[in-house]
């Protein structure tokens, strides 16, 4: 199995920061009070609305380009060292996206844009939003680890419809800031302890590793049981590290 995570890069953190700036800004001409700024919004029927949405797509885009990029980049390198091996994808899901959706409310169904930050997709058995090969099952959710932690392949439940509009988490999150992450670890011994455990690692940059250290990030085994246990998603399969490669 390999698990290729990668999104739009620099791109989607500018769009954030820049529209989150002008979200704030423009919230008050809307009668918006914000609980918090980082909650700032405007009505997505007006200009800035509909020029974020297109941004927010633009950096979705991209972010899948990335993914075929590389995942075609693997079925090379894996054809030329193993020339039986036939890779098929199980998936291909983003995150941090807003994605306009039918779902229950109040028991009327409803068209909602959802927002999912930190969250991905997580249709149960049925849903018209799934290929066919998924409708029996539900939807798979991939929940990403860290470089020394398991990964997890999850399916989408029924019961998370009514829960969270068919959302799960889309992995364990940080407990320590980049900068925090880097200060406290140095790449060159996260390597040598990986070995350790035979864990291979392979990076262009040390500081880049530092800011990824296993420990800068919640139990993700503890995150996933959460998720199971709330219905969100089902525990399919764990996934434990051999070889990690870092962009």
């Amino acid at each position: 199995m390999v698990s290729i995570h990668c999104g739009s890069r620099g791109l989607g953190h500018q769009i954030g920061t820049d529209y989150l700036r002008q979200m704030a800004h423009e919230a008050t001409k809307y009668g918006i009070e914000l609980p918090d700024r980082e909650l700032a919004s405007v009505p997505v029927n007006s200009p800035l609305g509909q020029d974020y949405l297109g941004a927010m797509r633009a950096g979705i885009n991209c972010a899948l380009a990335n993914r075929q990029i590389l995942t075609s980049l693997v079925r090379k390198t894996f054809a030329r060292i193993f020339p039986q091996s036939d890779l098929k994808m199980l998936y291909d899901v983003s995150h941090n996206t807003a994605k306009l959706e039918e779902h229950e409310v109040n028991g009327k169904m409803k068209h909602l844009l959802v927002h999912r930050k930190g969250a991905t997709r997580a249709f149960g058995p049925g849903s018209s939003d799934l290929p066919p090969r998924y409708k029996s099952f539900g939807q798979p959710v991939l929940i990403g680890g860290t470089m020394g932690t398991a990964s997890y392949i999850l399916a989408g439940t029924a019961e998370s419809e009514k829960l969270a509009f068919s959302s799960a988490c889309h992995g364990a999150g940080r407990s320590m800031s980049r900068t925090a992450a880097s200060k406290h670890w140095q790449g060159r011994q996260l390597i040598n302890q990986l070995a350790e455990r035979k864990i291979i690692i392979k990076s262009r940059s040390m500081r880049g590793l530092a800011e990824e250290a296993p420990d800068a990030y919640k139990n993700v085994s503890a995150v996933v049981e959460a998720t199971s246990n709330a219905g969100l998603a089902r525990k399919v399969a764990k996934l434990v590290p051999l070889i990690c490669v870092k962009g």
